[in-house]
């Protein structure tokens, strides 16, 4: 059975899909079976991970149950498997389905779950149906956040979304840690908003993880290059703190 993380936060810009290309290459490149999952609708997971633009199917024809989800995964290029997005998703009808619709996702992707030792989910900057399904789908949940004040406001609404679904659909849903992102530990801004989140990390249950991601250009290069983060510049400060980060999570997501 497949360990599948969902990475999400309903603030944009706080290194969401950054973080999911990263435990998706990362864990791949440990020789591990991995799926990246892409619901937002910017489709940028695809591109991090070399997928390309031509890719027949999307993961909302698989939502629509208008093919089987093993005729929609692409391989990256020199990555992991992938259920790719475009922005027809943004529009995608889903909330019509008479039953089971926060369950969507889960249902979609059955018949291959078990080929996977891990799947990651990037999710849009929202807390919608699309959030909903991933949420439902998974084990565990890491929320990036950019350190800057912004980034904190709604994080109330995300815990009771996150609450709804523990009560409703998935009960074993686990908050892993608030990651924080862009992460400058001589500024002031930087220090405040660590204590802060340390304080919402304690209101839903959980921790802010001790590795913090420094601002990195390399971060933002190696998809344009169509590389890995680790394959492109593994000397980047950001490069190395994710792979700091994965060492720290390895424990509880039962990586080796």
């Amino acid at each position: 059975m497949s360990i599948i993380i969902t990475v999400s936060n309903q603030k944009g810009g706080v290194g969401k899909t950054t973080t999911s290309a990263a435990l998706a290459s990362g864990i791949f490149l440990t020789g591990r079976k991995v799926l990246g999952i892409d619901l937002d609708p910017q489709g940028n997971l695809g591109f991090c991970l070399g997928a390309g633009t031509d890719s027949r199917y999307t993961v909302l024809d698989v939502l629509k149950g208008n093919v089987p989800v093993e005729e929609a995964l692409v391989r990256g290029d020199g990555t992991c498997d992938l259920l790719v997005s475009d922005i027809t998703l943004s529009s995608n009808g889903l909330e019509k389905v008479p039953e089971r619709r926060e369950c969507i996702l889960r249902d979609a992707i059955a018949p291959v779950i078990d080929q996977y030792e891990y799947i990651i989910i990037d999710t849009p900057p929202a807390l919608n149906l699309l959030t909903v399904n991933a949420y439902s789908t998974s084990d565990h949940l890491i929320i990036p956040m950019a350190s800057d004040i912004l980034s904190l406001v709604g994080l109330a609404q995300l815990k009771e979304t996150i609450e709804s679904v523990r009560n409703t659909f998935n009960p074993n849903f686990n908050v892993l840690g608030i990651l924080l992102t862009k992460f400058n530990r001589r500024t002031l801004l930087s220090r405040d908003v660590l204590d802060m989140a340390n304080q919402l990390a304690g209101q839903i249950n959980t921790k802010v993880f001790e590795t913090k991601i420094r601002p990195g250009v390399a971060i933002a290069e190696a998809p344009a290059h169509g590389e890995s983060i680790f394959t492109y510049n593994p000397n980047s400060p950001a490069v190395q703190d994710y792979a700091e980060f994965l060492l720290e999570i390895a424990t509880e997501i039962h990586l080796r």
